[in-house]
């Protein structure tokens, strides 16, 4: 059984949920430009995306990264 991590903003949270709220954020073509990286700017889909950032781990971090800045400005309060 896995142990609480509450200093961890990604724990329960899977690559493939990463990948498909960065697509409904930002979009492929603007995930490319974000991210360089091939699996984003040529004939992009969730499944030849999960394939190579489980395989590199400097792809992945920026992924991550950007999905956490994602989720801390959306839960910034509005003025």
């Amino acid at each position: 059984m896995s142990q609480p991590q509450p200093n961890n903003p990604l724990h329960g949270v899977t690559l493939q949920v990463i990948v498909e709220h960065l697509v409904a954020q930002h979009g492929w073509e603007k995930l490319g430009r974000m991210i360089d990286i091939r699996c984003f700017k040529y004939d992009p889909s969730v499944k030849s995306s999960l394939q190579f950032l489980r395989r590199t781990p400097w792809a992945r971090q920026q992924v991550e990264a950007l999905y956490l800045r994602d989720v801390q400005e959306k839960a910034k309060p509005t003025p």
